[in-house]
């Protein structure tokens, strides 16, 4: 007599490893992130930044457990947001996923947290060098419930409005870009700016620290970004590999666009301006990956570069201090790919697959571009003012106030919140305020070595 067949073997193997090779490269971006950030702070908050990234990763695993996964994906949600229908992963096993029947709810489910774990470290970044970590953490885990969770649910969730509207979004460009870049200005807002920053005297103080960091970041992003485009087409097949190539592409020629306007300025050739015109590419494809071909990834990646090169400089005349340019590069390249996709989307791109959309304006489907701003601009809207509200709320909050102090900033985030530097040596400022006008002057620097603390076998510290 014949057993029946294991729970969950109607999956192909293949599709399956893809789909969690793929989640291991979008775990490799956290890091990646983290380590681009590190390399653009100062070096007394490199390590700050690596472990925010960190944070997010942990404090997401927990909260998609708990319910973010059912708010986003539950099959029973409204148009808005799901339920709490498969919180703490009840239910959430071998059943077809709510992305695509190739792959089981349980794999297409920890493959999405790595997208939710992405997004706030991506947001976080604003803040560098004065946020407080407690508040931070407590304010990932609020973030990702009330605005990651519910624009993951209008944009991918079959119950969504945007799904049911239209919208294309092939891997994040509203979920995870628009939403991470506009979160950040109103980080940067409530924040403000970091102390000597727009004192012409202390400039060069603000510069990227290690572009090493900054470039392995990138490399990371980069490598991940495979995973993070290409595995959202759930299956090892023709259009996963058609987004691998669109990506690459995006990325080549925003890298060199960028880098071509900085050399029209400085007669540079900035290894800075490389790495963030390749991550515009990326932003910018991110959401195109899925329907597009080679030659709309080039205009993709230049448009991309052009648009958030542009927006780099707009907090010098607007004023506010975007600490990692976050808002220009993912809030600006997500909005530009989401409305790109409405122009370049191809029918034959998405049937690689099987799937069927009517297209763009390549396909003569003139209206794709207004769902497209559609869901752009409600994703922005939404990622901005509920930012500004949370925050709003927790500043006022005793014990919860997002800043640190003036001489927890001047020490630094890693001495005075973590314990611990990046590195075995500081450099020390002797700093004069004058009383009228508030400016800081450098009197004196010198380089001391940062006593690290022993710890025994026991984890006690000696």
């Amino acid at each position: 007599m014949d057993s029946e067949p294991p729970y969950g073997s109607q999956y192909n193997a293949g599709d399956i490893g893809f789909v969690i090779v793929s989640m291991s490269l979008v775990w490799l971006m956290i890091p990646g992130i983290g380590y681009f950030y590190s390399g653009l702070a100062r070096s007394k908050n490199a390590l700050s930044m690596i472990m925010s990234a960190f944070l997010c990763l942990v404090v997401v695993s927990v909260q998609w457990f708990i319910w973010g996964y059912s708010l986003a994906f539950s099959d029973t949600g409204s148009a808005f947001i799901g339920n709490v229908k498969y919180a703490f992963f009840r239910d959430v096993l071998g059943d077809p996923s709510p992305g695509s029947d190739n792959i089981p709810a349980i794999v297409f489910c920890i493959y999405q947290a790595m997208f939710a774990a992405l997004t706030p470290a991506l947001a976080i970044g604003s803040a560098a060098e004065r946020a407080r970590l407690l508040p931070m953490i407590i304010f990932i885990f609020v973030w990702s419930t009330i605005v990651y969770d519910v624009l993951a649910c209008w944009t991918w969730n079959p119950n969504g409005w945007s799904y049911q509207l239209g919208g294309l979004d092939f891997a994040g460009g509203t979920p995870v870009h628009i939403a991470s870049g506009f979160s950040s200005l109103a980080y940067a807002l409530i924040l403000g700016k970091r102390t000597g920053k727009g004192s012409i005297s202390q400039e060069h103080e603000f510069k990227p620290h290690n572009m090493s960091n900054v470039v392995l970041g990138t490399a990371l992003l980069w490598f991940g970004w495979f995973g993070f485009n290409g595995g959202s087409a759930l299956s090892a097949n023709l259009r996963a590999g058609m987004a691998c190539v669109v990506t690459n592409l995006a990325a080549s020629v925003g890298a060199i666009t960028w880098m071509v306007l900085d050399y029209r300025i400085d007669r540079k050739f900035s290894a800075l301006g490389f790495c963030s015109g390749a991550i515009s590419g990326l932003v910018a494809i991110t959401p195109a990956a899925g329907f597009v071909g080679p030659g709309p990834a080039v205009a993709i990646g230049f448009f991309g570069g052009v648009f958030c090169n542009l927006a780099s400089h707009m907090k010098e005349w607007l004023r506010f201090d975007d600490a990692l340019d976050v808002f220009a590069v993912h809030g600006v390249g997500g909005y530009v790919g989401c409305i790109f996709t409405g122009v370049f989307a191809e029918k034959y791109i998405a049937s690689l697959d099987g799937t069927e959309i009517d297209g763009g304006w390549m396909n003569h489907n003139w209206i794709q571009v207004g769902y497209q701003f559609a869901d752009a601009t409600a994703g922005a809207a939404w990622s901005f003012f509920i930012t500004y509200l949370i925050l709003f709320i927790m500043d006022k909050i005793p014990g919860l106030s997002l800043r640190v102090s003036q001489e927890v900033e001047l020490e630094g985030l890693d001495a005075a919140e973590i314990g611990e530097q990046a590195y075995a040596y500081h450099i020390n400022k002797i700093i004069t305020v004058d009383p009228e006008t508030g400016e800081q002057k450098v009197v004196r620097e010198e380089v001391t070595e940062v006593p690290q603390q022993n710890h025994n076998a026991q984890g006690s510290v000696v």
